[in-house]
């Protein structure tokens, strides 16, 4: 796990190539504490850097790393999990380290940008071929390791974090584009970034550059839902049961020693057990954050459920008001850019603990993209019964539970009452993706805080449609665009999170739902064995109940890391004076996205005690001052 960065250019240049190098690899030195290097092409038109953080091979792995005959170079950041068996398949004799990063080079050396497709594991990296003077760049299957890139005239950069580019563009300017989706969303779709001329490698890309001229990536993966009707049931599950067992066993490869963050819920509950059972370490260690404000903010007692049954050693890290406002600004600064609500500000919080004891943590990201934990799933298939059951059309295929087999589930959306009230206000009935894009569009509930034309629309709708209605899904079942679309979407702002929150403290956090055989699997599986009778995460549950407490398995309370910032808020104190502040200044006041005289008390009065609306706002411009205005 490391930091990398790089440039390509059509002029020779060494001694410009080396200082750009070092001028990006500084703001990115926190993703490698153990090590760095920098190196330049004979042709002065290559220039690699790397940060490294050293996991697999600790005295030999060092990058930038030559082929023996030195016509490739690389820089690599991730972990590629089936290593050792590729080094069985390209022959033994052909490596002189034990290091992933070399698997590689002899894969590309062998298969060309086909080796991606051999490659089980998250991971971003670039390939420096001297003799074609080309470089090769490619990112993981799920975007699970960040990649970005800018094209400034002749010369083209790219870095782990958008932060190592900011030296080298020309203007730092909003883009227009991405503002829209970050108020519908919170975060940006495709390849757009918050600044409008630094872009996302998108998940699953890569591309072979030649100096000079910008790139064009091309997909090398695709998870398609050809849904198997042919197993039974019990097939599905005890085929899931191999293929996670299977993940967690390969992503506890390491040369260090390996935690788990324990939220309280199925997803990373299940995971930490998992690794305690396969793992050969004698102690085991799982970490949880909570809050100080009540139950609705702590989920602790569930992480401890789960490490007094698995004799784990848990750590809780208690968060306060304070930690906020000594915190946030750092937060935001390794964020890269804001997304997916305040859940990342804990998320550093317990990180900065993990950091204390272990390099390695598994987290749970992915389960509920994959098999369905969202309470929107749950939402959007009330109001589909309700209509199938008036119109007859329960058993036309589009429905995976009747009304009568859902109520028992409806608990779930107890505290989502008023998101439902405003679901249900307008539309009800409608096209599914309509009805989707209610469920998941923010934008309308900042009501006459933001200026008109902020938001595009049409546009963003647009481009919500194209993935939601996705070749690769099919129309037969509205669970599975639903999950595909938080899949593409959701998932990569969630990854970003955990990356970079674990990163900023020197730790490599594994996400073992997302490995591609599981991945694969999983959109092969009918929506009614995934989601019957509208139980979320039914088949988790099932699959390995033997492995999860009663309390976790039967709680109906899931809460997402929820941060009790509106009530900080709603009282006079530290939080509320801090926000105050950076909201209240001449320049937050002068966005152009802003409507004049907005106060903290407008956005408060305007969202429930869960609402994200003033997170967006003072994340964003936490974010303005520290990226564009600086």
């Amino acid at each position: 796990m490391c930091g990398i960065f790089g440039v390509l250019q059509k002029q020779a240049s060494t001694s410009q190539l080396i200082s750009d190098v070092e001028i990006g690899l500084e703001r990115i030195r926190h993703r490698g504490p153990d090590g760095s290097g920098v190196w330049a092409s004979t042709s002065g038109q290559a220039g690699l850097g790397h940060v490294r953080l050293s996991i697999i091979d600790v005295e030999a792995g060092a990058q930038p790393m030559h082929s023996r005959d030195g016509r490739f170079t690389i820089v690599f950041n991730g972990e590629i999990y089936n290593y050792i068996e590729l080094r069985e398949e390209l022959g033994k004799d052909c490596f002189s380290t034990h290091s992933d990063t070399e698997v590689i080079l002899e894969a590309y050396r062998k298969w060309g940008i086909a080796c991606t497709t051999r490659l089980r594991g998250m991971f971003a990296f670039a390939i420096w071929d001297a003799k074609d003077k080309q470089l090769f760049i490619a990112r993981d299957r799920f975007g699970i390791k960040p990649l970005y890139w800018t094209q400034q005239g002749e010369k083209f950069f790219f870095a782990s974090e958008a932060k190592a580019l900011l030296p080298f563009i020309s203007r730092r300017e909003l883009s227009s584009s991405a503002i829209s989706d970050y108020f519908t969303f919170q975060f940006c779709l495709g390849e757009k970034t918050l600044i409008s001329d630094v872009y996302q490698v998108p998940a699953a890309h890569a591309a072979i550059l030649a100096p000079g001229l910008p790139p064009v990536f091309e997909r090398y993966w695709e998870v398609h839902y050809d849904i198997d009707y042919d197993h039974t049931a019990k097939w599905f599950e005890a085929k899931l049961r191999d293929l996670l067992e299977d993940s967690v066993k390969i992503h506890l490869r390491a040369d260090v020693e390996i935690g788990s963050y324990v939220s309280g819920g199925v997803d990373s509950s299940l995971l930490a057990a998992m690794a305690r059972k396969f793992s050969s370490q004698k102690n085991f260690s799982a970490f949880n954050g909570r809050f100080l404000e009540g139950s609705r903010f702590d989920e602790s007692e569930y992480a401890n459920a789960l490490a007094a049954e698995q004799n784990m050693q848990l750590y809780i890290v208690d968060i306060g008001e304070m930690d906020f406002v000594k915190n946030i600004s750092s937060v935001i600064w390794h964020l890269d850019q804001p997304v997916a609500g305040p859940g990342a500000f804990p998320q550093y919080m317990v990180s900065k603990k993990v950091s204390e004891h272990v390099k390695v943590v598994l987290g749970g990201q992915g389960g509920d993209e994959i098999f369905g934990g969202y309470a929107r799933y749950l939402i959007a298939y009330f109001e589909q019964c309700i209509k199938g059951a008036i119109e007859g059309t329960l058993h036309d295929g589009n429905f995976v539970v009747t009304y009568e087999s859902i109520i028992p589930s409806l608990q779930t959306l107890r505290q989502y009452q008023p998101m439902m009230q405003e679901f249900l206000a307008e539309g009800l009935f409608g096209e599914r993706d309509a009805r989707y894009w209610r469920l998941v569009n923010r934008s309308n509930t900042f009501g006459s805080i933001l200026c008109p034309g902020v938001i595009d629309h049409t546009a963003t709708y647009s481009e919500f449609q194209q993935i939601f209605k996705g070749e690769n899904v099919g129309s037969g079942s509205y669970f599975d665009a639903m999950t595909h679309f938080d899949f593409k979407t959701l998932l990569p702002a969630l990854l970003q999170v955990e990356d970079r929150m674990s990163m900023a403290h020197g730790v490599e956090a594994r996400v073992p739902f997302l490995d591609h055989p599981l991945v694969e699997f999983a959109a092969t599986i009918p929506a009614d064995v995934k989601f019957r009778d509208g139980e979320l995460k039914r088949l988790l549950k099932s699959v390995f109940s033997d492995l999860l407490p009663s309390e976790i398995k039967n709680r109906k309370d899931k809460m997402g890391f929820p941060v009790p910032l509106n009530l900080w808020l709603s009282k006079d104190g530290p939080a509320r004076e801090y926000i105050g502040d950076v909201l209240g200044s001449a320049r937050a006041r002068q966005r152009p996205y802003l409507n004049d005289g907005f106060t903290v008390d407008q956005v408060l009065n305007s969202q429930s005690v869960y609402g994200r609306n003033l997170w967006a706002l003072l994340s964003l411009e936490l974010w303005q001052n520290q990226f564009i205005d600086a």
